[in-house]
């Protein structure tokens, strides 16, 4: 499974800590998740993406995520 966790995290100006307390779980699960050492349960998917307040599928995919300078590039042509 691959997430965006860390990309909206960052945007959003939020530590591990801070994404960890508002969805309940430790921060540790986070940096797993982040790193993709963990799968979420759909719960947690769930919850995240609350906080983001975006689609679950926003942040979470089956398969790899285009990266961002692939996706600005296919932009930049318009």
């Amino acid at each position: 499974m691959f997430n965006r966790i860390g990309l909206f995290r960052a945007e959003r100006g939020l530590t591990r800590k801070a994404l960890a307390d508002l969805v309940d779980v430790n921060p540790q699960t986070i940096g797993f998740l982040e790193r993709g050492d963990y799968k979420p349960s759909l719960e947690l998917a769930l919850k995240i993406a609350q906080v983001f307040d975006v689609p679950v599928e926003i942040i979470f995919s089956l398969e790899p995520f285009e990266t961002i300078s692939t996706m600005l590039q296919g932009k930049t042509g318009t």
